[in-house]
Parts: structure tokens; sequence; C-alpha cells
């Protein structure tokens, strides 16, 4: 499904790369590119396409991840609103982008929004930004795998999802949705499915969460889970 972008009306119009532009100029990159959404596990991108187009997340979440010979994927990022999908200035795309949940995006042609970075020094100096923030989330995740408790890399893991889930950069949402299944959560965190959900169980018995339905997470103790995922 694809709509035409309005940006007076986008949940992340002040979060997204494009916020640095002028008016005009934010105007000109909404014309030239598409609103779309994506239901859940719906492919955004597929491994081996040719890269042409530029995508931001404004709702939802998405996992990157490749998929080796044997089959067995291997989520290497998440992705959340303002965040971008795609490799820009890459031949071809080399990961598979696939929607977590109900999400939202603003797809733009590669070749015209690389030529806007080329123009526009403000929003080169802003893809920088956003491509240190990148690597700082996968030092995140490495970091978040390596812990030694189960406990501890669930507890950071829903925190990295209430950090995602605020519009806001000064608090944390304390209730939202974890969109990842038991098994992808477990793949993520090198954890067995039968691991996650007891971990989740005590989580939720210790007092620490509350679960609502299949993905409604509420935080009721976050120094507790501050706790688990600094051990």
């Amino acid at each position: 499904m694809t709509a035409p972008i309005v940006c007076a009306t986008c949940p992340v119009a002040d979060r997204a790369v494009c916020s640095v532009l002028a008016p005009e100029d934010r105007a000109e990159l909404a014309r030239l590119g598409q609103q779309r959404l994506y239901a859940r596990g719906e492919t955004i991108v597929a491994a081996g396409d040719a890269n042409t187009v530029c995508i931001t997340l404004t709702e939802g979440a998405a996992k990157l991840s490749s998929i080796d010979r044997d089959g067995t994927e291997r989520i290497v990022a998440l992705i959340h609103p303002a965040g971008m999908a795609g490799q820009l200035f890459a031949p071809s795309v080399t990961l598979h982008v696939t929607a977590l949940t109900r999400t939202a995006a603003c797809v733009f042609p590669a070749d015209r929004f690389a030529a806007l970075v080329r123009e526009r020094p403000e929003l080169a100096q802003r893809l920088l930004t956003e491509l240190a923030r990148e690597l700082d989330a996968s030092r995140t995740l490495i970091d978040l795998i390596s812990k030694r408790q189960a406990k501890g890399r669930v507890a950071a893991l829903i925190l990295a999802f209430s950090r995602a889930a605020s519009p806001a950069d000064c608090h944390d949402a304390d209730r939202f949705d974890l969109p990842l299944t038991r098994g992808e959560i477990a793949q993520l965190l090198g954890l067995t499915i039968e691991t996650v959900s007891r971990t989740l169980t005590a989580l939720e018995q210790g007092g620490a969460i509350a679960r609502h339905g299949t993905h409604g997470i509420a935080i009721r103790d976050r120094n507790h889970l501050d706790l688990l995922a600094a051990a």
C-alpha cells in the first residue's frame, strides 16, 4: 500500500535524517518519495536486490538479517522509527530487511536521495551522525549478547525497545510492544526459546514487567531491569 508523503503529520519529522533540511528541500524530497505500509513479516528489502531505494521508518520496527546457506537466519540489527533501512551508496543490498510489526516507511529513489546528500552538506552531516548512532547500536547489541546471564540479556533488550518506543529523548516509554517472537529473541540473544520464555516469566513474576497480550510490555520496576542489564 502506498500513499503520498505528508511531512506535517510525520511522527518522526523532528528525528529523521530529513529533519535538517530546509522546508522547501524537505517538500521536494517528499514529492520524490512515497509512504508505504508493510505487514508483519513482509520483506521491505531483500538481499541481492539492486540498491534502488532509501528508506526511513516512521512507525513500527524492522530487523536486518542474513540467511546462511543452510537457511539459518541471523539477525544483525534492529531498526526503529526514524532509523534508516538500506545501504545508500552500495551497488546492491546485502541484508534482508523485514517488518517485525505493521510498519510505515518513507521510500525514496536512492539516486535522487544521494544527489541531495551531495548538494546539501547539512544532510551529509546528519547521515554521518545516523551512521555513528547505528554503529553505537551495533556495539550495544554485541555487548547485550555477551552478557553472561539470560536475565541481563533479556532485560537489556526490553530497555532498548523502551528507549526506541519513546518519541522524546528525555525519557523512555513505560508501555510498548516487543514485536519479536520468542524465537527471534532467542536467535538475537544467543539463547534457547525455552530460556527466553522462562526469563520473561521470571521477570513478570518478580514484578519487573507486566505482559499484555502477545507483544505488549509494561515496565514496573525499571531500576531492577537496569541492574540486570548492567550485570
